[in-house]
């Protein structure tokens, strides 16, 4: 991430987080849905759902929270079903942008998706148009100020378990793996009691976009800032090198 911190910048993301755990809150809710829907409530059978729930704690959601989503999308017949739709498109720039939506209105989502980006002066593309320029992964990133283990016993385990590469950073450690590995790797990782700072499937951008013009910032953080608040967004992946 040329050459600054990740975990800053997931320290970052969290405090934001923390400001809006409502959010947060709701993102995860849809998820759990979605996995109970995709693969049945018991989390033993469901890998899908167990990551769900790592997320969930990761973000302090309280326990009883996750019972009570889960049994909700496991016993509603009436439960909203909600549907995945990516949009994607482009900020100021040139920057590129990917967003994860959750929903049970695509009109409502579209519009609102749209708007974003009109507001903040970029516009939305073609499928496809931008997602050739990142890689689906696994990413898991590990503060050092919660991890005793030695640097190459952390790496040894993770490629142990199936993980695609290591890196050390200044304050963090990330791993990264195949989408299809991510939940083997977790797993691994939180059972030999590992704390995760986050660990999820995202899109990883092969080249980084910096912005020079305040005018250009200050309009993709409004994009940004748009699609955050919004409660259909699941998550948003960009190029730009904050």
């Amino acid at each position: 991430m040329s050459g600054h911190s990740k975990f800053a910048n997931i320290k970052h993301k969290k405090e934001k987080n923390d400001a809006a755990k409502g959010k947060i809150f709701t993102v995860i809710g849809r998820e759990i849905a979605v996995a109970v829907k995709e693969g049945g409530p018991d989390p033993a059978n469901n890998s899908k759902l167990r990551d769900v729930i790592a997320k969930a704690k990761a973000n302090n959601m309280p326990n009883d929270t996750i019972d009570r989503g889960i049994k909700k999308a496991a016993g509603d017949a009436n439960a909203v079903n909600y549907e995945v739709i990516t949009y994607e498109g482009y900020g100021p720039s040139g920057v590129a942008i990917i967003v994860d939506a959750l929903t049970d209105n695509k009109n409502r989502t579209a519009a609102n998706v749209r708007s974003a980006f009109t507001k903040g002066g970029g516009n939305v593309g073609t499928p496809g148009c931008v997602s050739y320029m990142f890689d689906k992964k696994g990413q898991i990133i590990i503060a050092k100020e919660d991890c005793d283990m030695d640097a190459d016993e952390l790496m040894m385990m993770a490629l142990d378990a199936g993980a695609e590469d290591f890196s050390e950073e200044e304050d963090s450690y990330e791993v990264l793996t195949d989408p299809d590995g991510f939940s083997a790797v977790r797993e691994a990782l939180e059972a030999a009691g590992i704390a995760m700072a986050q660990a999820d499937v995202t899109m990883i951008p092969q080249t980084w976009v910096e912005l020079t013009s305040e005018e250009d910032i200050k309009k993709l953080n409004r994009t940004l800032d748009l699609l955050d608040e919004d409660d259909d967004v699941q998550a948003v992946y960009h190029n730009w090198d904050e």
